[in-house]
């Protein structure tokens, strides 16, 4: 398998496998948010172990979740106008039901 392809084995012993490929600057700009979000759970983590306000770690925990369903979305949008284009222009339609179950399972 190359340098950017996924085998995926399902339940009923379909294997397909597509090129998956995120460019450089998208996968930066996305891991820096999720490292923004592990920085701001840490602090909750950190608000807990110090007996600090429930409502205050409320707040923060808002704040991530926040955080992690905007990546989400992000990381949602970037698959459907790459991945799953080209997954379809290599006859790879199992793909798109793959992704709805992923979706489902974020929403």
């Amino acid at each position: 398998m190359k340098k950017g392809e996924h085998k995926h084995e399902h339940d009923s012993e379909h294997i397909h496998s597509h090129a998956h490929y995120h460019s450089p600057e998208i996968k930066k700009k996305q891991i820096n948010r999720l490292s923004k979000a592990i920085g701001h759970l840490n602090h909750v983590k950190a608000m807990i172990e110090e007996d600090e306000d429930c409502a205050d770690v409320l707040m923060q925990l808002s704040a991530v979740n926040s955080a992690l369903k905007s990546l989400g979305k992000e990381i949602i949008n970037e698959h459907m106008t790459h991945c799953i284009i080209h997954a379809i222009e290599d006859g790879d339609t199992s793909a798109v039901e793959e992704f709805q179950k992923a979706v489902q399972k974020f929403i």
